[in-house]
């Protein structure tokens, strides 16, 4: 199968493996692959995850230095099955001092939805009821 379309973003990272920690536990995803690119002279690890729902992956790659680039309203959306996913998940962000924002409900179109910090200052939307794919499909 040939890659068509957005397949991936790249989010440079302090530590690979807290990352993948992070996102495994509040996105559901895991590692598809994972190596150390010697191809410099740092030998930068480098990490491909997905929650396996569509061909698409984040590529970790670990920095010395990381500036977030995705805040405080750049994100990225992960899609909850419920109302009460989202607050579960909340109330292990807050006991972890990362929740930024909500869990607020927006309505249609935007949903319930609340804004958490990955390890290195990333923001992670956690969400219900936004219906992207329904949207997507009714544009085709």
């Amino acid at each position: 199968m040939t890659d068509l379309g957005l397949t991936h973003i790249a989010l440079p990272v302090s530590n690979v493996e807290r990352s993948i920690a992070f996102y495994s536990k509040y996105a559901g995803m895991s590692v598809v692959h994972h190596r150390v690119d010697k191809t410099n002279s740092t030998s930068t690890e480098v990490a491909w995850i997905t929650d396996k729902t569509r061909p698409f992956v984040i590529v970790l790659i670990q920095k010395p230095k990381v500036e977030p680039i995705l805040s405080p309203i750049a994100h990225l959306g992960v899609g909850c099955i419920s109302k009460a996913e989202v607050d579960r998940l909340c109330d292990l962000a807050k006991a972890e001092g990362i929740l930024r924002d909500g869990p607020c409900d927006s309505g249609y179109p935007i949903g319930y939805w609340a804004f958490i910090s990955d390890p290195d200052g990333h923001t992670l939307e956690l969400s219900y009821g936004q219906e992207v794919a329904l949207t997507v499909e009714s544009v085709e």
